[in-house]
């Protein structure tokens, strides 16, 4: 796989590092935060923040043309027993709680949802099933809110599946209180015509734990935003990203990791394959060392591989340092196209080629899908991106 020095034409691969003042960086860690949608100016594409996303593909979610409808998305909540599950309004002091939003959409989405929900795991309550989040798109325009909150040494995972046809903005909100831990997993499975737009948000407590995968295969346009702070020394967060984008598709992930409080951890890594003319990917991760957080140890990597001619992928990892105190902060960014020895190894001991590119790719995510831990969804991700690579032969 070539380094980023070295990848394919029609790729775009950078990095950059900032060290306090001297940070000339333009990441969206700069953008100044806000719950008013007034106070985010419309973009036209020339912004840092949305010169990769096709904007007239948003269908009206970033100029405030896009009005909610009546059958925009169905949502429906499994939770084992001692889990709360309820619907507020929008005065509910829990939300916006774990963060603010950061562009246009995430607050035009704050300022018209009408109902938020609320998932609360209580103190010490251990969860042996996952909560389910089954959002489904029935065609329409929808804005909405989640928030998944756990008391103090709580243990919980939480699967959110989006399926269906619709356009969507949504910002979902997770609050880890001290101790606790808390596994998500979100899918973005839309049918072909969705374009959804979310800013998650991860406020971990003291000494939690927070591991976030965030798994996208459908979709016309889909662009998320995953975002971590800590509320307390000790904490954890690991950012796990798998995404297959095909023709036509636009996938776009932006993340920020907030070491904002001394000894805290965090690690991320996203790997994308992608195939198709027009298949374009987008992965920005931005990691920002406060001057006041020292002991931090921080990795970011990205990871794509192209299958075919046609496809881009847009890297760019952002490291922001203010301390010279830190156990240790890095980043990698590489994208190669589809080993042809690899595939000639296969071949050459009698398996056929379709089988062997197969292999190879399910060889290229393995690690993150085993490291899911819930069994049907590890088994709907093998049998999709099979899918996906049956469809490009």
């Amino acid at each position: 796989m070539a380094e980023a020095q070295n990848i394919p034409v029609g790729s775009t691969t950078a990095g950059q590092i900032a060290v306090a003042a001297e940070s000339t960086v333009a990441t969206r860690m700069s953008a100044p935060p806000s719950f008013d949608v007034a106070d985010f100016p419309v973009p036209h594409g020339r912004e840092e923040e949305w010169r990769f996303t096709p904007l007239e593909r948003l269908r009206g979610l970033h100029d405030g043309t896009a009005a909610a409808t009546g059958d925009g998305v169905r949502i429906d909540i499994q939770a084992p027993e001692g889990v709360v599950v309820e619907t507020v309004g929008r005065d509910d002091a829990r939300l916006g709680k774990a963060g603010t939003p950061v562009d246009r959409v995430a607050a035009q989405a704050y300022s018209a949802f009408e109902k938020a929900g609320v998932v609360t795991v209580p103190k010490e309550t251990v969860l042996t099933e996952p909560i389910r989040i089954a959002v489904h798109g029935e065609g329409g325009v929808a804005y909405g809110h989640q928030v998944i909150e756990l008391g103090a040494f709580a243990e919980a995972v939480v699967v959110i599946d989006h399926t269906g046809d619709a356009v969507l903005a949504a910002n979902v909100d997770y609050v880890l209180g001290d101790g606790a831990k808390l596994t998500v997993v979100s899918v973005q499975d839309w049918d072909d015509k969705a374009v959804h737009v979310g800013q998650h948000n991860a406020l971990i407590g003291r000494d939690a734990t927070f591991k976030s995968f965030v798994v996208t295969f459908g979709g016309d346009v889909v662009r998320l935003h995953p975002r971590v702070t800590y509320a307390g020394t000790g904490g954890e967060a690991e950012l796990f990203g798998l995404y297959f984008t095909d023709a036509g598709q636009h996938q776009e992930h932006r993340l920020l990791v907030d070491h904002n409080v001394p000894h805290c951890k965090s690690n991320v890594v996203y790997k994308g394959a992608l195939q198709g003319e027009q298949a374009h990917a987008v992965w920005i991760g931005d990691v920002l060392i406060e001057a006041k957080a020292e002991g931090t140890d921080t990795y970011e990597m990205n990871r794509n591989l192209v299958l075919t001619d046609g496809a881009r992928v847009d890297s760019v990892p952002n490291l922001e340092i203010e301390t010279g105190e830190i156990v240790g902060a890095g980043h990698a960014s590489a994208t190669g196209r589809f080993d042809d020895e690899q595939l000639f190894y296969l071949m050459a001991r009698g398996i056929p080629a379709d089988e062997a590119r197969r292999l190879v790719v399910r060889g290229f995510f393995a690690e993150l899908v085993q490291q899911i831990a819930v069994a049907d969804i590890e088994e709907r991700l093998l049998v999709k991106i099979d899918e996906e690579l049956e469809a490009s032969v």
